[in-house]
């Protein structure tokens, strides 16, 4: 009972804590769709259970312990949350016809821009590595670990749908789209300042 109350204690704050699939959910759901946001809030739950199922296997400790390749995934990470960032850095006010001229982000586009977010963000290898190496004990049944593994990705699926239900109210959008390119500007400033603190960060021994 104690190692479930910490799997799931841990999970809650770091779930919540704020970061780049924050930032992401937060931006595609305000100022695309609720569809966009909720789309990428599965992307990120794909991410992660990435992210368990190597651990589960072994190979997110060899992540872990892995100078080279923990720079190599950290790295990739960093480059495309700054990439992100920049194109939103560089928005632009835009008229009603050019916003309604726009293409929306495809359902496939919402997914990956999730998942990737996620993914190559090595804090979440970090994180569920810790939790399964130091938090869960050895002699806990796989089928357990599984299970804890499913609340994991559950617990993201379902705290960044709802973030993404937030932003993408009609009291919320109402009041902030008529400054979207701010927001576009803000939130990449966000993912840009996300990146540059990734590149800097040196792994824990």
């Amino acid at each position: 009972m104690t190692e479930l109350l910490a799997v799931v204690a841990i999970t809650f704050f770091a779930v919540i804590s704020p970061g780049p699939d924050f930032a992401m959910v937060s931006r595609n759901s305000l100022l695309l769709s609720r569809r966009t946001g909720v789309l990428t809030a599965l992307g990120i739950a794909a991410g992660v259970c990435v992210h368990v199922s190597y651990t589960l296997l072994g190979v997110g400790l060899l992540i872990q312990q892995s100078l080279w390749l923990f720079n190599l995934i950290k790295l990739a990470g960093a480059a495309y949350l700054i990439f992100l960032g920049i194109k939103m850095l560089r928005a632009q006010p835009e008229t009603g016809e050019e916003l309604a001229s726009q293409p929306a982000l495809s359902s496939l586009g919402a997914l990956r821009t999730g998942f990737l977010t996620n993914v190559l963000n090595p804090k979440t290898t970090i994180f569920i590595v810790s939790l399964f190496m130091q938090v869960v004990q050895p002699q806990t049944p796989l089928a357990v670990q599984l299970g804890y593994g499913a609340f994991i990705v559950l617990a993201h699926a379902l705290w960044f749908s709802a973030v993404a239900l937030f932003f993408s109210s009609a009291s919320v959008r109402s009041r902030l789209l008529a400054v979207r390119h701010w927001i576009d500007r803000i939130f990449g400033g966000l993912l840009v300042g996300f990146g540059m603190l990734l590149a800097l960060t040196q792994p824990s021994r």
